[in-house]
């Protein structure tokens, strides 16, 4: 059996969000991992990777689509909990160490996506089926009611922080 639904055939952290994900969530005022050669403009301002996005300053409601490789994935995600304005695409994980000590701790919301989400490639063709489903989280109230009545299929929750019993 083979377990390693983590590993692509093609490695790159070049994965582009299909419109009808980040139009159906209202506007952005930055997007910190924007592709190299964007498909399309989501933030109204876009760092690539040759901005070093974790160095700049985030202001705003944020669009994170981040990089999937370690480490960079868990500094996006800190970074964004720690500004606590906006969305963030995710492979559902929630079993892992990112899920439990910042996205549980921190996000308002997490809405858990019908299907598995295909990506686009650089070239604009669409690539195949993850091997994982995917997760937007909310984090803030104002972008948890936002996933709440966005309309994409799925099921949201609120996440409410407490003592973790």
């Amino acid at each position: 059996m083979n377990t390693s639904f983590e590993k692509a055939k093609c490695t790159t952290d070049e994965w582009y969000t299909p419109p009808c994900i980040f139009e159906s969530l209202g506007s952005f005022d930055l997007d910190p991992c924007t592709p190299l050669k964007p498909l399309w403009t989501i933030g109204k301002v876009n760092y690539t990777q040759a901005d070093d996005g974790l160095s700049r300053p985030w202001t705003g409601r944020v669009w994170l689509n981040p990089p999937y490789s370690r480490p960079l994935i868990e500094r996006f995600v800190e970074k964004l909990a720690d500004h606590g304005n906006g969305i963030a695409l995710l492979f559902n994980r929630c079993d892992s160490k990112l899920f439990h000590d910042v996205i549980f701790q921190k996000a308002a919301g997490i809405l858990f996506l019908r299907g598995r989400i295909k990506f686009y490639m650089a070239d604009g063709t669409q690539g195949g089926t993850p091997g994982c489903g995917s997760v937007l989280i909310a984090f803030g109230q104002e972008n948890a009611r936002i996933l709440r009545t966005c309309g994409l299929p799925g099921h949201y929750f609120d996440i409410h922080h407490g003592d973790g019993r």
